[in-house]
């Protein structure tokens, strides 16, 4: 067969966050859930974890029914084997990244944002795997001393400088 070059379409829902990644257990889900709910507890969040091995079944976990279902339906859409979603709301993704790629079984994250994303996908007759991700769209300018003082401002607002 060859090589099946495919992608799949990831946007996050309204005010929501996603992190897409890679591990390799079946306690992945488990593992995942316990890092988000110890880092920033009132986080709103679910999350899917494709098996490649075993039953290779999407497993689900999370606090928001409507966003672990999501996350569900979009890993089985993408069908990538040892593949992890997450759609975050209520905490913004630099909260619980570190925390996350701490957890002993996740071998990479692709990306984290609350942009649209296109995950790129391989198909071969083993499986599928993600070669990489879209996020969001290409840079259009270099940034301007009025771009600098707005990055400034809105981190500011934000809470992430002082």
């Amino acid at each position: 067969m060859g090589i099946e070059i495919k992608t799949v379409k990831l946007e996050a829902p309204k005010d929501c966050n996603l992190i897409l990644g890679q591990s390799h257990f079946i306690k992945t889900v488990e593992d995942l859930y316990e890092a988000i709910v110890n880092t920033v507890p009132q986080a709103k969040f679910g999350l899917a974890f494709g098996e490649a091995s075993g039953h290779c079944l999407v497993r689900c976990a999370g606090n928001n029914d409507e966003l672990t279902e999501l996350a569900g339906e979009k890993i089985l859409e993408m069908g990538c084997g040892h593949s992890f979603l997450i759609f975050l709301k209520d905490a913004f993704p630099i909260n619980v990244t570190q925390r996350i790629k701490s957890v002993s079984e996740v071998v990479n994250l692709f990306c984290a944002t609350s942009n649209p994303v296109e995950v790129i996908i391989a198909e071969s007759d083993q499986g599928r795997g993600i070669i990489g991700v879209v996020d969001g769209s290409k840079p259009q300018a270099i940034e301007t001393a009025k771009d600098v003082d707005y990055r400034k401002e809105f981190l500011r607002n934000i809470g992430y400088k002082f």
